[in-house]
């Protein structure tokens, strides 16, 4: 029974011999477990020997040799015991490394493939931004080009109607009485009004192109293109400019009122940033908001939100050596399982196609990662949103 059990325990070990012999890992532990298995191979074929010569000695009566044949069976047997369990252990460690860097790499390939795909998101979302402020820095210049012709024509006809208000007054001063056909064509034209209405008129077009000139302004202020390093900018301009960007969205539509922007900044000094990449952030939290009010106010009256009007705030102030800014709002607020990854890549609560999960995340990146402070964001449902960064000044 022996003998046999051994001989199945002698075929078993060649084939992990084999399996060994075939590994092409130049390791030098695999090496050495191999030579020790067949090592224990071979001890295990002298103690097979010994089963069958011990076999033979009894079956043809030669007992005086049994006793030194017994002790070199246990002998032999002893040495297989203890290379057995040497090269077990050495075998299980050496299995156990194995797993160990087989999950380093796995976790290292998995992070690599994590970073690669956070790098491919935000190659495209700084892409898409890019194509942003190239459409919306062409716009601002083909307006541009018109309204300083209109402003300088404005100008020159406003100095042309006084000229010509004062030539008609001195006209009326030296012919108080003109002919009938003069003073019917007078009243035809209603001049009075005419000459009090006029320059109202011009005022209110260079009123206009002021305002179309602050819109092309802000629109060049969104969209400045980030150098390699950081440049000073007043960071309250550049939340101006984008709530302007965001005008349309804010204004009143058939399912709510207008949403009321409250604006508390603070007189600080410019501040060594990226403001495109800033002008980024306050664009994804201003229409995060925006998102939110929308969704709250479905399935309400008109007159109910008119009497519970909803509002973003956003405040800047300085303390210490941060400059922190809060953007708040009144809406439905923020469940606390979608609050813990709400910074998360990819994460979304909008429908397909109406969020991609990188706006808060790349936000918080940029917040972070390139400008040294913090993005946090305080919610509870029902009770609205305030979302706080902090950025370093630098003085």
């Amino acid at each position: 029974m022996g003998a046999a059990v051994m001989s199945i325990a002698i075929v078993k070990t060649r084939k992990i011999t084999a399996i060994l012999r075939h590994d092409k890992s130049s390791n030098h532990a695999r090496k050495l477990t191999f030579q020790n298995w067949q090592y224990l191979s071979t001890l295990m074929i002298f103690f097979l020997g010994g089963y069958c010569l011990a076999i033979y000695l009894i079956v043809y009566e030669h007992f005086s040799w049994i006793p030194l044949l017994t002790g070199i069976v246990f002998f032999f047997g002893a040495l297989f015991v203890l290379f057995s369990v040497s090269i077990y252990t050495q075998t299980l460690h050496q299995l156990l490394a194995s797993q160990a860097s087989y999950r380093e790499e796995r976790d290292r390939a998995n992070v690599a493939l994590a970073q690669l795909k956070h790098s491919q998101l935000n190659t495209i979302q700084s892409e898409k931004m890019a194509a942003l402020g190239s459409l919306v820095a062409g716009v601002a210049h083909e307006i541009n080009n018109p309204i300083g012709f209109l402003n300088g024509s404005i100008s020159n006809a406003q100095s042309y109607l006084q000229d010509l208000l004062a030539h008609i007054a001195l006209y009326q001063k030296h012919y108080p009485e003109p002919n009938e056909v003069i003073q019917e064509d007078r009243e035809d034209i209603d001049l009075e009004f005419i000459e009090e209405d006029f320059p109202k008129l011009l005022n209110s077009m260079q009123g206009a192109t002021d305002r179309v000139k602050g819109i092309s302004t802000s629109l060049r202020t969104f969209s400045r293109a980030d150098t390699e390093h950081k440049v000073s900018a007043n960071l309250n301009e550049g939340i101006d400019s984008t709530l302007l960007i965001l005008k349309y969205r804010l204004k009143a539509n058939e399912s709510r009122p207008a949403i009321e922007v409250l604006r508390d900044y603070c007189d600080m000094t410019d501040v060594e940033c990226f403001p495109g990449q800033l002008n980024q952030v306050f664009m994804n939290i201003l229409a995060n908001a925006i998102d939110a009010i929308n969704e709250v106010s479905e399935g309400r009256s008109f007159a109910e939100l008119e009497k519970h009007p909803h509002c973003i705030k956003v405040r800047t102030k300085v303390e210490q050596s941060n400059l922190t800014i809060s953007i708040s709002d009144n809406g439905p607020g923020i469940p606390e399982p979608v609050k813990t990854r709400i910074f998360d890549h990819l994460f979304t609560t909008k429908a397909v196609g109406k969020g991609t999960g990188l706006g808060l995340a790349i936000s918080r990146q940029i917040v972070v990662d390139n400008h040294g402070g913090s993005l946090s964001v305080t919610s509870g449902q029902g009770q609205g949103t305030t979302f706080l960064i902090r950025l370093p000044i630098t003085v």
